[in-house]
């Protein structure tokens, strides 16, 4: 058997996965953006023609998905496993959203780092031979997690400048062993980071401290320094995030600012969209991936990016019992040919 481990906690490929095919679906917000003319699909409402956001959300999962797999010149059925999660409690919008594709399925919850959990565990399946085509998938809808985590949509609360705003958006992986031109050539699963945080209306403060010590974990497992990596990418830490991970990084010896990126940042306009801190959410990662990573490592543009998608792990319950807000991020190697 071939060791694939590297350091205290990655992995590191042999036979590199590739990520052959992706999509991305994405609300009229979302597509007011920055980033808006690279999506695959815009709706032009958010309830993209359902009766609820729980079921629009899982429209945006099968779009996306169903996307996916027709770029890569595949059929459903030839996908042996899917790797899925959301936000929403018991993982609604993966399991209504996918039911009726047939295809086996992981559900997963890593709040907003699902994205590179999915990754990840796909990639992994396909480098140790269990299947040839895998998926990956995740989305969050803005009118279902202010519904699940916060107020009523018809409450009315002010959100503070620290808020983030939840993309509406689901972004599809298909994983192959060969073909396309982007390879996983490893990755860092994270810890739980836990420091006190309580504030839900701050997600970049309770994330950015395991955003630091996943990315800290990767560069010392792969004896790597900041400049080896085009872009280090995070989720979805937003401006105060951002600034919080720079500090924690410079006290442990590494300086990433000239290098660092965050999708919570690029894909709305922070000035003309009143986003306040940013995007969050599971489809936030995951469509910045598709519409704006993946093309540039394609391209040449970036050779090696490592790709941090970052997750609050608190619920309803937690928070309203008083608990703080644990965090966790995921390390995901993408390279170009």
């Amino acid at each position: 058997m071939v060791n694939q481990m590297a350091g205290k906690q990655s992995v590191e490929f042999q036979n590199a996965p590739r990520i052959i095919s992706s999509a991305s679906v994405v609300g009229p917000k979302e597509g007011e953006g920055p980033l808006g003319e690279l999506f695959d699909l815009i709706s032009p409402e958010a309830e993209f023609g359902e009766d609820t956001w729980e079921q629009a959300e899982s429209t945006m999962q099968k779009e996306a998905l169903q996307t996916a797999i027709g770029k890569a010149g595949l059929e459903a059925w030839q996908i042996r496993y899917l790797f899925g999660g959301d936000l929403l409690a018991q993982l609604i919008a993966t399991s209504f959203g996918n039911g009726d594709t047939d295809i086996p399925l992981f559900g997963l919850y890593g709040a907003c780092s699902t994205c590179g959990e999915s990754l990840m565990l796909a990639a992994m399946t396909v480098a140790g031979g269990y299947a040839d085509h895998a998926a990956a998938i995740t989305s969050s809808h803005f009118g279902s997690a202010e519904k699940e985590f916060r107020f009523p949509m018809g409450y009315g609360s002010q959100r503070p400048l620290s808020a983030s705003w939840t993309v509406t958006g689901s972004g599809a992986f298909v994983l192959s062993a060969k073909g396309g031109h982007v390879r996983v050539r490893g990755a860092t699963p994270g810890r739980i980071v836990d420091m006190g945080v309580k504030d839900n209306m701050n997600m970049g403060a309770c994330m950015a401290p395991a955003a630091g010590d996943t990315i800290y974990q990767n560069l010392m497992d792969f004896n790597l320094q900041p400049e080896d990596y085009d872009k280090i990418i995070t989720g979805d830490l937003g401006s105060i995030g951002s600034h919080i991970l720079s500090d924690l990084m410079k006290e442990k010896g590494f300086d990433i600012s000239g290098r660092h990126m965050d999708c919570g940042i690029e894909i709305y306009d922070k000035e003309k969209q009143d986003t306040h801190a940013g995007g969050s959410g599971c489809g936030c990662s995951a469509v910045v991936l598709s519409a704006m990573i993946l093309p540039k490592l394609e391209k040449g543009i970036w050779k090696r990016v490592l790709f941090v998608p970052t997750g609050a792990l608190l619920s309803k319950v937690s928070f309203n019992e008083g608990q703080t807000v644990p965090g966790i991020a995921h390390a995901v190697i993408l390279e170009g040919d």
